[in-house]
């Protein structure tokens, strides 16, 4: 007999188009909830960001915080806004908070493309663009957030950091998700380390344990590519990847990259993952240029709900999760076969994509 089960899910809309595709977003989860007969959500709206530390001083509060470690998940809307800073000249970027307070240490951002959508690349091998780029977020260049110095108004520093336990922890993420990868493929899997370590001693260490992780993982092929060439061929020939594992900066800049290559950051999903806790949220930015027009595409919002629900199923052993998950995803690849979104230069706005979508769970 199938138990029921209620999940307590921590929502921050965030800023800019933020609090519309989140809207959108939960609308499609309560939808296909229908389809995950005794699986319950119960919402807690929290308030934060750039236009929250505008309004009030203080960008995520403490109760706020220590609300998002109580909860089973966090679903995070975009975060921030241009004109809205600190003192020292950064913008307010809570989802950063979110990964310190919380040890968030893998992010994973998948990158696929939708053939039914216009090309970037004119290669018929684009529309087979199906890769998994994971980031370490606890260290790297980005470890020196707001521990930089700047002397006599001359020179800045900032310290990269790449430790042992880090690199291995990630490293094991990532061979974890491509020997799911294969699995659920029938392929083989394979793994690439991104790293600069023909000139930095913390890549060429990055590399090292990267390589130690690998022999744990002999069903899962490794491979390793500096990150300047496996830029230019992300651009080339981006069919050609699996899963790549890097450090933080280079993570985010090579997520981008490819999420440019499918088309749009709209369509890409991402999640922060440490022991405990993860959070979910589009890889896109706040855009608060088109707010409030209802012509933000929540695709990446509704896509980071199918991977909120895959790391739910594995943390409580719920296949109904996983399966709903799938389902979310074949209703989103359906309904953009129908539905073009702005930036693609069609006319569907954040409405007329959430109503194809749950049309689509509706049929599956």
């Amino acid at each position: 007999m199938k138990r029921d089960l209620r999940f307590h899910i921590a929502v921050l809309p965030g800023d800019g188009i933020g609090p519309e595709i989140v809207a959108s977003s939960l609308h499609v989860l309560e939808v296909l909830n229908e389809r995950m007969g005794g699986i319950g959500f119960d919402f807690w709206h929290l308030e934060g960001g750039a236009a929250h530390y505008q309004k009030t001083g203080t960008a995520f509060s403490d109760e706020n915080m220590a609300a998002c470690k109580k909860a089973d998940a966090v679903l995070l809307g975009a975060i921030g806004l241009p004109h809205v800073r600190y003192s020292d000249g950064t913008e307010v970027t809570t989802q950063l908070d979110l990964r310190v307070e919380m040890d968030l240490y893998a992010g994973l951002r998948p990158i696929r493309s939708y053939p039914s959508l216009p090309r970037v690349l004119v290669d018929k091998r684009a529309s087979q663009i199906d890769l998994v780029l994971v980031r370490e977020q606890t260290e790297g260049i980005l470890y020196s957030r707001c521990r930089g110095t700047i002397e006599d108004d001359r020179v800045a520093w900032e310290t990269m950091m790449i430790s042992r336990n880090g690199t291995s922890r990630v490293s094991e993420f990532a061979f974890r998700v491509a020997e799911r990868r294969a699995k659920s493929r029938r392929r083989p899997g394979k793994v690439l380390c991104v790293d600069r370590s023909n000139a930095l001693t913390s890549m060429a260490f990055f590399r090292r344990i990267f390589g130690e992780v690998a022999e744990r993982h002999p069903s899962v092929s490794a491979d390793y590519a500096y990150v300047d060439t496996t830029a230019m061929k992300l651009v080339k020939s981006p069919w050609e990847f699996d899963v790549l594992v890097t450090e933080n900066a280079f993570g985010g800049i090579l997520s981008d990259l490819a999420a440019g290559v499918v088309g749009s950051l709209g369509l890409a999903p991402s999640a922060d993952i440490g022991e405990k806790h993860a959070v979910f949220q589009p890889a896109h930015g706040s855009a608060p240029h088109i707010a409030g027009q209802g012509l933000a595409n929540p695709v990446a919002q509704i896509l980071s709900v199918a991977l909120m629900l895959d790391w739910l199923a594995d943390q409580h052993g719920e296949p109904r999760l996983a399966h709903g998950a799938r389902i979310l995803e074949h209703a989103v690849e359906k309904a953009l076969t129908v539905v073009c979104p702005v930036e693609f230069g069609g006319k569907d706005g954040t409405a007329a994509i959430t109503k194809a979508i749950i049309a689509q769970i509706r049929k599956s």
